[in-house]
């Protein structure tokens, strides 16, 4: 399966997961909200990318099983796939920043939508996720 890179989502409790990238000059996005996620190594697959990705930004491990819903877009003709997670508040105590970005942070999911400085494109996925879960039409994983 051809793909580049995959992001996610990840709720610990009601709160997403982000991440301040690097005020770099010339980095794309640069002092945005992000969400953890990256390019894809080897022959990984789209959800184990996630995973690792989340993993290397955050120090936590991220149980397959806790990953909710799934959907790949496009992105000037690469394919990239977008998660979602969730896991209980208190799995915030496990979270060891990595050397990514400038700081990580909960933030509340409204905020993150409606943010001026978060990374478009992760407000539109995250906003096809919320639409596909109203109307119970979510591509949503169960124990995969």
């Amino acid at each position: 399966m051809g793909f580049d890179g995959a992001k996610l989502a990840l709720y610990l409790g009601e709160k997403l997961a982000v991440i301040l990238r690097d005020d770099t000059p010339g980095l794309l996005f640069a002092d945005h909200w992000d969400l953890p996620g990256g390019g894809r190594e080897g022959a990984e697959t789209p959800l184990a990318c996630a995973l690792r990705e989340c993993r290397e930004a955050l120090g936590i491990a991220v149980p397959e099983q806790a990953v909710v819903w799934q959907g790949s877009f496009d992105e000037a003709g690469r394919t990239k796939w977008f998660f979602v997670a969730r896991m209980p508040a208190q799995a915030e105590a496990e979270i060891v920043f990595g050397n990514e970005g400038q700081r990580w942070r909960l933030m509340e999911e409204e905020e993150f939508l409606n943010h001026p400085r978060a990374v478009p494109a992760f407000q539109d996925r995250l906003r096809v996720y919320l639409a596909q879960s109203a109307t119970g039409n979510a591509k949503v994983l169960r124990g995969k």
